[in-house]
């Protein structure tokens, strides 16, 4: 996932400031403080982690946004006409103070949200929601740019491919967050946005209190039936790390705890006690519960679009991706998805056929499918996922992944000390080229931890761009990984290792990136394309280079043999229908969802009959069931956008047949073809033309029923 460090995730990708009027003075302590000070030391300057004060956060940003508006208003009220050194790179520079903050602030909201952090974010994203808006609405402003976007020099050669659509995409952003619109509906279009700031900063502090309230405690050592040694070290280290010292063992309610749980534990009860934890949260009818603050979203999302001209929030955040329009992002799901739900009743009927052997006297549940998939993946294929678990050393892997940027791209890694961090946890390496030139910065935050928010995700500290001379990328890399006791081996999932090449994927887009404007850099493109570059490095992983390099034994060093290799290629469609199906019935949800426009809708109720109609197996859940889908209620980033991923793997799975016509993931003229048409380009290319640039045509999207295993119709 490629988490943006603004609120406003997508639209921060072309606006790189925001603005609102000061009314005060700035107070001396807090104009010196480091937060709002140019960030200084080696590779052009890191963050000042260990400087930061959170008591300073509230009125840092009152002054970073006052400095912001200045910058605007420099801009807006310019005598000479608009030109786009004047004006559109200008905007580039400004706001950097404020870029600065955003940065170290949204790290902290997402990897330490603790203490007094809830509190300051819910003082601090409103402000931002109502700055951007005074930005979009400045009229002066918009007019500079609606006179560059519509001039003779976007047609006659003046300007270059990327200057010409980063102009057009400023102009279409601004029109699309309201810039012609009259004074009152100006008015309106604000108070819904600052409504909806404050509500997807509820609905994720709401889920983040569920993931550390829900604690599954184990206190007999008889109910750890089926669990790894490595598991049960690492259950005991997450009940230590809560001060909890008298042999008992916790299950904490994230997905790297819940699933390897779910998936080897054999006692049935506890399993389902830790499935409803889990996806239960934000769903508990307590203090905490997000079916009402949903449905508040969804009214004022309906509002917002009809407000601007569009039938629904679907076909407004649409727009501006590959897909354009609602219908081909649900055809291209709904022709998947029937082949998925055929799949996934050939799974349960082999699960259910074990279960009845062993005389288990059980109909199959959503708290059973991980747990007999285990048990169908050894019978078909003879491959027991905890037979793979010892060869996945977290730190191993790592340096398989290094290895591979080293390989693909030329990059060479080296961990850095004396680098401030955030956290004890976190490492910081120093990426350098194939001609020792300084590449970027790359931090590693790989553990759970109680304020920091599940799942996995990569933030640009900042961003490449050649505007003012060579700025070079800091980028990172954030999981939940349940982290080994002291001096033991951090062992990782294959579904966790999957996903750590993925993240990493979007760490090296970033770093990859060789553009003039910070606003195309890196992941600055649509949102149903950011997602390609980090599932094609997932294919990486599974690669016999890499699986024999540096998947080894955690106490033997030895290799992976290669007849476990074998096993895990014969594999790899095994599982599919769980997998895909999970996916999609959060991706249907969400885009049904938006589409409803302004009906009233109880989110719960929604969700149950939705999945009726579409004959979603009781079996297994939804990925993310609606109360706790941050991906599109903790912002508008995901929104109606959820699909993206699939959309995203279809050029994935066409891109990766491409490396093995070729014989090799390694092959170096496949390579240099998507380093020079996808990685380092961002967005000063429309997408389609790179991906058929690096494909030679457009996408197959048979490939994606050819990577998932299903039948080609």
């Amino acid at each position: 996932m490629k988490k943006k460090l603004t609120f406003v995730a997508v639209l921060a990708s072309l606006l790189t400031f925001h603005a609102t009027p000061s009314h005060s003075k700035e107070s001396p302590a807090i104009a010196d403080s480091p937060l709002l000070s140019p960030w200084t030391g080696p590779r052009g300057g890191v963050p000042p982690w260990t400087l930061v004060r959170t008591a300073e956060f509230v009125d840092a940003f009152d002054v970073a946004i006052a400095r912001a508006d200045a910058d605007i208003e420099a801009i807006a009220n310019q005598t000479e006409p608009a030109t786009f050194e004047n004006t559109i790179e200008s905007l580039e520079r400004a706001g950097e103070d404020l870029q600065r903050l955003q940065s170290i602030f949204f790290v902290h909201s997402s990897n330490l949200n603790l203490g007094p952090l809830p509190d300051i974010e819910k003082s601090v994203v409103p402000k931002l929601s109502e700055h951007e808006d005074r930005t979009y609405q400045n009229s002066k402003l918009f007019a500079r740019i609606e006179a560059i976007a519509t001039s003779d020099a976007m047609t006659d050669g003046t300007f270059s491919l990327a200057q010409k659509r980063l102009a057009k995409d400023l102009h279409e952003t601004f029109v699309r967050q309201g810039a012609k619109l009259d004074g009152s509906q100006k008015i309106r279009l604000s108070q819904i946005n600052t409504r909806l700031a404050r509500l997807f900063t509820d609905f994720s502090q709401n889920v983040l209190e569920d993931e550390k309230g829900y604690v599954t405690w184990i206190d007999d050592e008889a109910e750890l039936a089926g669990l790894s040694d490595s598991l049960i070290d690492a259950m005991r280290s997450a009940a230590v790390e809560r001060d909890e010292k008298n042999g008992k063992w916790a299950i904490t309610n994230t997905r790297s705890s819940m699933d390897p749980f779910l998936t080897y534990s054999a006692n049935r009860p506890l399993r389902e006690k830790v499935w409803r934890n889990y996806y239960s949260r934000g769903d508990n009818g307590d203090k905490h519960d997000n079916n009402a603050i949903i449905s508040e979203i969804l009214k004022l999302r309906a509002a917002r679009a009809k407000l601007l001209g569009y039938e629904t929030h679907a076909h407004w955040r649409m727009e501006p991706t590959m897909a354009k329009d609602p219908s081909a992002a649900m055809d291209l799901m709904l022709k998947v998805w029937p082949k998925a739900v055929a799949r996934v009743r050939e799974e349960v009927a082999d699960m259910q056929a074990i279960a009845d052997e062993e005389g288990a006297d059980l109909t199959i549940e959503p708290w059973d499918y991980r747990y007999y998939a285990e048990k169908v993946r050894k019978a078909k294929y003879d491959l027991d996922l905890a037979e793979v678990k010892p060869y996945l050393q977290l730190d191993k892997l790592t340096e398989g992944m290094m290895w591979c940027a080293g390989e693909l791209y030329g990059m060479q890694f080296e961990q850095l000390s004396g680098i401030p961090v955030f956290h004890p946890d976190v490492t910081v390496w120093e990426v350098t080229g194939r001609d020792g030139k300084f590449v970027g910065l790359w931090y590693l935050d790989p553990y759970a931890r109680e304020g920091k928010r599940s799942g996995a995700w990569m933030t640009d500290y900042r961003e490449q761009n050649k505007l003012d001379g060579e700025v070079r990328p800091i980028v990172s890399n954030n999981s939940n990984f349940v982290k080994a006791g002291e001096g033991e081996v951090t062992l990782i999932s294959w579904d966790d290792a999957t996903t750590l090449f993925h993240e990493f994927g979007h760490a090296l887009h970033s770093l990859c990136s060789d553009v003039k404007y910070r606003s195309q850099s890196g992941t600055n493109v649509a949102r149903d394309y950011v997602e390609f570059p980090s599932q094609v490095n997932e294919h990486w992983l599974s690669t016999p280079e890499v699986l024999s390099k540096f998947c080894l034994h955690y106490e033997t060093g030895e290799p992976m043999p290669k007849d476990l290799i074998a096993k895990i290629e014969k594999a790899a469609t095994f599982n599919q229908g769980f997998g895909t199906t999970e996916y999609l019935a959060s991706a249907l949800i969400d885009m049904k969802l938006h589409l409803a426009g302004d009906a009233d809708i109880d989110p719960d109720k929604f969700e149950r009959e939705t999945l009726v109609e579409l004959g979603m197996p009781s079996e297994i859940p939804m990925r993310h069931r609606t109360p706790q889908f941050s991906h599109i209620f903790s912002s508008d980033s995901y929104s109606a956008g959820y699909y993206s991923y699939l959309w995203a793997d279809a050029l994935t799975a066409d891109a990766a047949e491409r490396f093995e016509e070729a014989g090799s993931f390694f092959d170096p003229e496949v390579t240099k073809s998507l380093y020079e048409n996808v990685m380092s380009v961002g967005d000063t290319i429309d997408p389609a033309d790179g991906f058929r640039n690096f494909r030679g045509r457009d996408v197959d999207t048979k490939a994606l029923l050819r990577k998932r295993g299903f039948p080609i119709d």
